[in-house]
């Protein structure tokens, strides 16, 4: 799987801008926890390049990032978990889920409803 970093501030624009043309995927991973490693795992496991080549897929060190994951919250207004997966649609985030409700299949049920 191929994730771009999520490393600055000025991303998000970037994000939410490219989101009025394709969707995105945000994965907000703790490095310091063992149910964060497991869902990262079983995602990268499962995610397939030839289903999600229309999905851009961000990945944040938020241990390394904290204020980062914060303002992820405030601008796509979500509630803080991690591990955390985001789906951005025009600029909103139609789509979260956290801890053991992360699943690459429910995942790409919400991109195939946004194209339906």
């Amino acid at each position: 799987m191929n994730w771009i970093q999520l490393t600055e501030e000025k991303q998000l624009q970037e994000i939410e801008q490219a989101s009025h043309q394709q969707p995105v995927v945000i994965f907000k991973h703790s490095t310091r926890c063992s149910i964060s490693a497991t869902a990262l795992g079983r995602l990268e496991r499962n995610w397939n390049e030839g289903e999600m080549q229309s999905v851009k897929a961000y990945y944040l060190d938020l241990i390394s990032f904290r204020t980062l994951s914060t303002r992820i919250a405030h601008t796509f207004d979500v509630a803080h978990q991690s591990p955390q997966i985001l789906v951005i649609q025009k600029g909103e985030c139609v789509y979260n889920a956290s801890h053991w409700d992360i699943a690459y299949a429910d995942v790409k049920k919400q991109l195939e409803n946004l194209h339906n």
